[in-house]
């Protein structure tokens, strides 16, 4: 069941849709709170105001502004944000302090999310051959061209161009299935 499909049934006050929703991103979303605030118990507090405000209807997703899953990180970011700010609210945010804090842009949901995805390219990569693995990393990880790399392995030219291209098919392959997958979830 899509990301989407759960949070209509959130709305409609499905428990079970927001279990999904919660099993689904409670690690990376309490992982993602607590570098923010630092502090385990208030990372604790804000992932059950993020789902409490899901179920409470607070804040409405709008699939045509961004994916859903963004939508969640931005959320929980402004939950730990008001809590940082409930429990000193006579601290002045000072440059270090403020730092801390991610602004308003999607960066760190897009370095959450590039994570993931990195997660997902070594994880298609580790079902490459051996021969094939080296290749794409040496080409695509390390910068070097097909003709270095021949040179430094000590193999045809061609050999390498058939190498990088069988490589690239599995890897389309598989990772076609993967973000497929993610963006239906989403």
């Amino acid at each position: 069941m899509t990301d989407l499909e759960l949070y209509e049934r959130v709305r409609q006050k499905d428990k079970e849709a927001l279990e999904i929703l919660y099993d689904r991103y409670e690690r990376i979303l309490y992982a993602f709170v607590l570098q923010l605030t630092k502090d385990r118990d208030l990372a604790e507090e804000a992932m059950q105001e993020v789902f409490i405000k899901l179920w409470r209807g607070g804040g409405v997703y709008d699939d045509s502004k961004g994916k859903f899953r963004s939508w969640l990180f931005t959320m929980s970011r402004h939950v730990a944000i008001d809590l940082i700010r409930k429990r000193k609210p006579d601290l002045q945010l000072d440059e270090s302090y403020a730092e801390a804090i991610p602004s308003d842009s999607p960066s760190v949901e897009k370095e959450v999310e590039w994570q993931e995805e990195r997660a997902q390219i070594e994880t298609a990569m580790a079902t490459l051959p051996a021969e094939q693995q080296q290749v794409v990393r040496l080409m695509y990880f390390q910068g070097l061209s097909q003709q270095k790399i021949a040179d430094a392995c000590g193999i045809p030219l061609g050999t390498v161009k058939g190498r990088v291209r069988l490589a690239l098919k599995q890897l389309r392959k598989q990772l076609s299935h993967e973000f497929i997958g993610k963006e239906v979830e989403q």
